[in-house]
């Protein structure tokens, strides 16, 4: 579906007309489903789309995911009461979600929006109290058509505020016309996906009593009577917006697709680009010359770790029972910082090396990698996240695995289990210096003593995300029976890992886990490894099964020299 002509860039179209025409291919994507409503509740398929729905269109892929994931996902993770969704399987009306405000991101449960119940009608009475508490930026405009929105809005009855909950209010009409009450400004045009972000403010919107999303979180009767198991009113806040965890894993997949892309878009102009071969007269492809495809192989390394890791994450999220569920959130959380992270640096690295061309938005890398920075910040910042997991690992979410009995001078670099071994060493040392911090910081004052842990404790997160990237690349090798296939699969998780290795290699060896003289095989293991993997070059991203139709559809890979061949030795 993707691959297909109504997914093709077009060029020259303004800001305007590209949210228009995503829309527009948002009911296109929903009409080919067989279960729109159903989609949101399979979070395999759900990520799935997300994969290949960025490649083609950022903007569509952003309004789809909160269409679907947050907006429809949210409905179906609460009682529905009978709540008819079929216009949104017809997508006459598309969903959006309100949650944080111009004044409270990260720190969301602190939102300003009040729903006060109404005694009288048993509704509610929708307002935003001041400036800041405007809701920032959702895709509110009339663009689009008709548009329902999920507010997170505090529950005030009478003089009790019992805390946010989940709201869905009608925004616009089929004409995209904002219903009373719901003020809309357009915001200035941002760097990443065009979408139709605005400020939304609500001035006495009136909601019936159905419009409050109830679940366990808690339960408000017709008489005002407000039930909740949970006494802590940030926990009913977390339980309201849990949808927002299956986001990340949404956003991680959308950040993969992309990355592949550009990948295989930048490995496929490496083997057809010419130029100099350092002698007179002499030509070779690009990819022949170290200085381009050692970065690029480091990254096809680091995107088959990320797609792995990322395909388990998934497969725990589908298949975990309630126990596990707090502990799959945080994994969901960790590995979608990681996996966007890497997007941005693996989608530069495609960038330059596609010189000039690579600058074209047709050519299909530039344009993904500016949107891919809204995958950074959404469904979570990042380095917020990785903060709130660090904090967890370091009080009881996370026990470091034992050392190694294998002797440093017994290990071999070229062992993909002893590598991952270092790998685990290298999470523990940041855990114990985490540890420490922690332990001696300031008493009396716990922002200085989480200030003087923090640094430690992030290293111990990135440490410890690595190591899982690693251990997926490394399990798929145990399940491959083809034995060229195992041999480079090894050889990529033994690159990924080296280069990991490398970047901690002091403290490996303070610590006894490595000998001087692995220090000294470092380098020249891992030039190894990179010209062993250099045949394999393309039929590696090949591996990534892109969309032919829309690489065939970049000039780049249409006007350049003819292709060199590379023969596998």
């Amino acid at each position: 579906m993707f691959d297909g002509p109504r997914f093709a860039f077009k060029e020259s179209l303004s800001p305007q007309e590209r949210i228009a025409l995503s829309y527009e291919r948002l009911r296109f994507v929903s009409e080919a489903v067989p279960d729109p409503v159903g989609l949101s509740a399979d979070v395999e398929s759900l990520t799935a789309m997300h994969e290949w729905a960025g490649v083609v269109d950022a903007g569509m892929a952003t309004i789809a995911s909160i269409h679907w994931n947050l907006h429809i996902g949210s409905l179906l993770d609460h009682e529905s009461g009978g709540r008819d969704l079929s216009p949104y399987a017809r997508t006459e009306h598309i969903g959006t979600f309100l949650c944080t405000e111009l004044d409270h991101g990260n720190d969301a449960a602190s939102l300003e929006t009040t729903a006060r119940f109404d005694p009288e009608t048993s509704g509610f009475i929708l307002d935003t109290p001041s400036p800041g508490a405007c809701k920032w930026m959702p895709n509110t405009s009339g663009v689009g058509g008709a548009k329902n929105a999920v507010v997170a809005a505090r529950l005030l009855v009478g003089d009790v505020d019992h805390g946010v909950f989940l709201f869905l209010t009608p925004l616009t009409d089929s004409a995209g016309r904002h219903y009373p009450g719901v003020e809309v400004q357009p915001l200035p045009q941002t760097a990443s996906a065009p979408v139709d972000h605005c400020a939304t403010s609500f001035h006495s919107v009136r909601l019936p009593f159905e419009a409050m999303l109830q679940g366990e979180q808690g339960r408000l009767s017709r008489d005002g009577t407000f039930v909740s198991p949970l006494g802590n009113p940030r926990k009913r806040f977390l339980k309201s917006i849990k949808r927002v965890h299956a986001g990340k894993l949404c956003m991680s997949a959308y950040s993969l697709g992309v990355t592949r892309h550009a990948l295989a878009v930048a490995m496929r102009h490496s083997h057809r680009r010419l130029t100099s071969g350092m002698t007179t007269g002499r030509k070779v492809s690009l990819i022949e010359h170290r200085s381009h495809h050692a970065p690029l192989l480091a990254a096809v390394a680091t995107t088959y770790a990320a797609t792995l890791l990322h395909r388990d994450v998934v497969q725990r999220w589908t298949s975990g029972g309630k126990t596990e569920r707090e502990e799959t959130e945080r994994l969901a959380a960790v590995t979608k910082a990681w996996i966007t992270w890497q997007a941005r640096t693996v989608m530069t690295e495609c960038r330059e090396r596609c010189g000039a061309q690579g600058l074209l938005l047709s050519n299909g890398i530039a344009y993904q990698l500016a949107a891919n920075e809204g995958t950074v910040t959404a469904e979570g910042d990042n380095r917020v996240i990785w903060v709130k997991a660090a904090g967890e690992m370091l009080t009881g979410g996370f026990t470091p695995r034992p050392p190694s009995e294998v002797p440093a001078g017994s290990r071999s670099l070229e062992d993909c289990d002893h590598l991952q071994e270092l790998l685990v060493d290298i999470e523990r040392i940041w855990h114990g210096r985490a540890r420490s911090r922690l332990r001696n910081g300031r008493r009396g004052d716990p922002l200085a003593r989480w200030n003087g842990t923090v640094t430690p404790a992030l290293q111990l997160v990135e440490a410890h995300v690595h190591r899982l990237a690693a251990q997926a690349l490394l399990a798929a090798i145990d399940k491959e029976s083809d034995s060229q296939v195992r041999a480079i699969l090894e050889r990529l998780h033994r690159l990924f890992a080296l280069r990991q290795v490398r970047a901690h290699s002091g403290d490996l060896l303070a610590d006894g886990h490595i000998t001087p003289d692995h220090i000294h095989q470092l380098l020249h293991t891992e030039e190894a490894l990179i010209e062993a993997l250099v045949p394999y070059a393309l039929q590696m991203t090949d591996g990534f099964a892109v969309l032919e139709g829309v690489m065939g559809g970049h000039p780049m890979l249409r006007t350049l020299e003819p292709a060199v061949e590379m023969v596998p030795v």
